[in-house]
């Protein structure tokens, strides 16, 4: 079973930026993994923000398209999320995530469906 913590949330002011991590544990050997950033805004739904599979290949919501980057740094078994010109609207607790373990590769969608191991969350307010 994945454990995963997060840190790197705060409060910023519009425009500004956050760099998100998420520290990454038990992962079984061999095996592939999809991994998300997901936020969560209150009186609403857990939404995807951004996901990365297994080759590098990421996929964005059009909120955070040309703003967020997501990236992994396998090495070290974390993956962050850079959240540039930050806006009102990004107010909310994000989280990541993990899917699988798969057998072979799988694109990493944005659904919360597709993921199976979550952190407990940081919250990020922008004002």
């Amino acid at each position: 079973q994945v454990q995963l913590v997060e840190s790197g949330g705060g409060s910023v002011q519009a425009g500004g930026s956050l760099r998100l991590s998420c520290v990454a544990s038990g992962y079984t050997y061999g095996s592939y993994y999809i991994m998300g950033w997901f936020r969560q805004a209150p009186g609403k739904e857990r939404e995807g923000v951004a996901a990365i599979d297994s080759d590098g290949s990421t996929t964005y919501a059009d909120s955070g398209k040309g703003r967020f980057t997501i990236s992994k740094d396998n090495a070290k078994n974390t993956l962050y999320l850079q959240m540039n010109s930050l806006k009102p609207e990004d107010t909310g607790m994000y989280y990541c995530a993990a899917g699988g373990p798969f057998l072979n590769p799988v694109i990493a969608g944005l659904s919360p469906d597709e993921y199976n191991a979550w952190g407990q969350g940081t919250q990020v307010t922008v004002s």
